[in-house]
């Protein structure tokens, strides 16, 4: 089963609880509106091995998808995303050198590989100093912060957009949905929850 297949946009929404992240995936709708839920991500905090589980619905009696990383506490670890039964449907990997920067990462996915960074070098520059200043790094940030992945012939294949709300809210586009669906959901919950935003 796939909840997100031919999906082009979706929101990703985070709820904050007391030991895990949670993360809604919902059908883009107009300006205002929640769309239908497609999925629902729980992430433990503090785990030595990052892993992501995503299910039907609240419920989180049935897994549709997941992400894990292939090592325990590595910057630059590579994560396997997979379907429901465990077959392996994409990876994703934070370029740890150029992420000093701007956020960088890599994603592959049958018949697609590409690159995504932050949209604005000079946004990504303020975050960075804005977490170095003394008790105003505990503040949430401020800037409005979005990516991009392109492939090797410069189309776009997803964007992640950060709105302004108080809750970290993100609208994201799969263009002509070339990439799956899963993968593109798993990245972009990545984007924020292995980035602590």
């Amino acid at each position: 089963m796939n909840p997100l297949e031919g999906v082009e946009s979706f929101t990703v929404k985070q709820r904050i609880t007391m030991m895990v992240n949670r993360y809604e995936i919902r059908a883009g709708a107009p300006a205002g509106a929640e769309g239908t839920l497609l999925a629902m991500a729980q992430q433990k905090r503090m785990a030595f091995k990052e892993q992501v589980t995503f299910y039907t619905d609240e419920s989180r009696a049935e897994p549709v998808f997941s992400f894990k990383a292939r090592q325990r506490l590595d910057l630059g670890a590579t994560y396997d995303v997979t379907d429901a039964a465990g077959a392996p449907i994409g990876w994703f990997k934070k370029d740890f050198g150029q992420s000093l920067l701007r956020s960088t990462w890599h994603l592959g996915a049958p018949g697609i590989e590409a690159t995504g960074s932050e949209r604005s070098a000079g946004i990504a520059i303020l975050r960075r100093v804005w977490g170095l200043v003394p008790f105003v790094g505990d503040i949430p940030l401020p800037f409005l912060f979005h990516f991009d992945f392109r492939d090797a012939g410069g189309a776009v294949v997803l964007t992640s957009e950060r709105r302004r709300s108080l809750r970290d809210r993100y609208d994201v586009t799969v263009p002509g949905g070339g990439l799956d669906g899963r993968v593109a959901a798993a990245m972009a919950v990545a984007l924020d929850a292995l980035q602590s935003r």
